[in-house]
C-alpha cells in the first residue's frame, strides 16, 4: 500500500529519490507513465501489467480510448531503483508533468504519483476543500 507524501528534488540527470518506505515494493522494478491530471504514475511492474491489460481491452472500444492507450504505453518507461533509491524520469515524461526541480511523491494506495511541487499544492488545496465541504463524498466517506 502506498500512502503519504514526500518532497524531493530532481537531480541534474533527471532522477528522483523514492521515499525509503516505498523502495522495497519497487525493488524488482517499476513503470513510470503519464498519469491523470498532469502527474506521473509509478506502478510496481506487476500492478502496471494489470492496469495496462484493462486499458488495452478498453482501447478496443473507440478512438479516444486508443489514443489514450497509445500515449500511455508509448511514453511508459520501465525503471529499477538504484542503491540510493533513485529512478530516472525520461525527459518526455518530465515535460508532460511539467517537472522542474522540486517534486512531490504521493502515495495513491496502488501506485505513486509524481507531481511538480506547485501543481501538487493546488491539487491538495482542491482535495482538502472537497473533504471539508463533503460535496459528493457521502457514499465515499
Amino acid at each position: 500500500m502506498f500512502l503519504g507524501e514526500a518532497q524531493h528534488s530532481l537531480d541534474t540527470k533527471g532522477r528522483v529519490i523514492l521515499p525509503s518506505e516505498f523502495r522495497d515494493q519497487l525493488a524488482d522494478g517499476a513503470v513510470v507513465a503519464k498519469g491523470l491530471d498532469g502527474c506521473l504514475w509509478v506502478y510496481p511492474r506487476e500492478d502496471f501489467e494489470k492496469m495496462a491489460t484493462e486499458l488495452y481491452e478498453k482501447a478496443k472500444r473507440g478512438n479516444r480510448e486508443r489514443h489514450a492507450a497509445r500515449a500511455l504505453f508509448g511514453g511508459a518507461k520501465e525503471v529499477v531503483p538504484d542503491k540510493q533509491g533513485r529512478v530516472p524520469i525520461p525527459q518526455a515524461l518530465r515535460e508532460y508533468a511539467s517537472l522542474d526541480r522540486d517534486v512531490f511523491i504521493v502515495g495513491q494506495f496502488t501506485h505513486l504519483e509524481i507531481w511538480d511541487a506547485p501543481r501538487w499544492r493546488e491539487q491538495m488545496d482542491q482535495g482538502a476543500a472537497a473533504i471539508r465541504a463533503g460535496e459528493g463524498l457521502d457514499d465515499f466517506m
